[in-house]
């Protein structure tokens, strides 16, 4: 029986990874499976000794990994491309996003704001800082738990108005999406791949690695609101 390749993601690359796995798994006869949890969470585990075969976080959390000697540097590689959306519960006003000042006003004017715990949120709170709106909203922001999307919250009235990566809110029930921020203050996160140190099981990770970033995954890719890196 081919041996199981466990890789370990956060939420974000949940839903593509999952297809990207069976594909392969339907593709070659070698099953995959991946953990997905919260990515401070899963950089967390793997940062304290926990093995999985490969590991698929934003590249920032990677590069710490591996310099750390957790993950190998030499296998390490860019999947996508990650963008931020905007979205609201189902039903509820949609405000303007389509320019930075829209963005800005919208953001003003949203009794309650709802950001990840992510890369993209600690991008966007920057931006709030940069705006000079940061200490006018700061009562009104509603930070999501590790691991709990952001639509959740705009689904069950927490938040009025919700940040995360696209890839996270596609798909939710009781939100819509207004769409993506507008390319003046674009938030990309770049995922990136790496095998654990020591794998048993190398060339399976790197046949799995070169299938996630050829062309047959590009649709997936996109389907599931990312760009290949």
């Amino acid at each position: 029986m081919t041996t199981l390749i466990q890789g370990l993601c956060s939420m974000a690359t949940r839903g593509l990874l999952d297809e990207l796995a069976a594909a392969y798994a339907q593709r070659t006869g070698v099953p995959v499976s991946f953990l997905a949890i919260g990515g401070v969470e899963a950089a967390r585990r793997v940062s304290a000794g926990e093995s999985f075969d490969l590991v698929v976080l934003a590249s920032d959390a990677i590069d710490k990994l591996v310099a750390a000697g957790r993950l190998a540097a030499a296998g390490k590689v860019e999947l996508v491309r990650s963008g931020v959306a905007a979205a609201v519960r189902a039903g509820a006003p949609r405000p303007d996003i389509s320019t930075e000042e829209a963005l800005r006003s919208a953001v003003r004017a949203a009794p309650r704001i709802a950001y990840s715990t992510g890369p993209s949120g600690v991008a966007l709170m920057a931006l709030f800082e940069r705006w000079g709106i940061a200490a006018e909203i700061r009562s009104r922001l509603v930070q999501a738990p590790p691991g709990v999307p952001v639509g959740s919250l705009l689904a069950r009235g927490d938040a009025a108005l919700g940040f995360q990566q696209l890839s996270e809110l596609i798909g939710v029930e009781g939100i819509e999406l207004i769409g993506p921020l507008p390319p003046e203050v674009q938030i990309t996160t770049v995922f990136s791949a790496a095998p654990g140190m020591g794998g048993a099981k190398p060339e399976a990770v790197r046949a799995l690695l070169d299938f996630m970033r050829s062309a047959d995954s590009t649709e997936a890719k996109r389907r599931h609101g990312m760009e290949p890196a």
